[in-house]
């Protein structure tokens, strides 16, 4: 939870020292036009890409199957086009990216093997608390046993 604080108070900084750093290259005006630019292009995207998004997701529904596919792209997409609102270079950069199809894919495989290990990694912790605290029992099979000795 510190490294997110971290971040959220380092980011608008690195942000702010790009774009001085880009406006003194290319000037302010042309940087200003990239950032209004890239905004609006963020907004277009951000409509284009997430009705298609519905429009699959719509499809599968009525095939009777789980959008979970889109249902993260739409997901991924949203963040996208917010990361492109933003001014700033950083942020349009990895807006960019949750928004080109390859790149969103990548990420949401990415997402969903993080997820499944740490379910695997949750359940079994669960099932070791719950066995710890008597709440279930432990595999145990019951039954009697006589002893002979020979």
């Amino acid at each position: 939870m510190r490294a997110f604080l971290f971040l959220f108070l380092l980011f608008p900084l690195i942000e702010l020292a790009v774009l001085i750093q880009v406006g003194s290259v290319i000037g302010v005006l042309p940087t200003l036009l990239l950032v209004i630019g890239t905004a609006v292009l963020g907004s277009v995207l951000l409509r284009v890409a997430g009705v298609a998004t519905a429009w699959r997701a719509r499809e599968r529904l009525a095939r009777g199957e789980v959008p979970e596919q889109e249902m993260l792209e739409g997901l991924l997409i949203a963040v996208g086009g917010g990361l492109l609102l933003l001014p700033g270079f950083i942020s349009d950069v990895f807006g960019l990216l949750c928004l080109i199809p390859f790149t969103r894919r990548l990420f949401i495989r990415k997402l969903r093997e993080r997820a499944q290990i740490q379910a695997m990694r949750q359940r079994a912790f669960a099932d070791d608390l719950a066995a710890r605290s008597g709440q279930t029992r432990p595999h145990v099979i019951e039954g009697e046993y006589e002893r002979r000795d020979q």
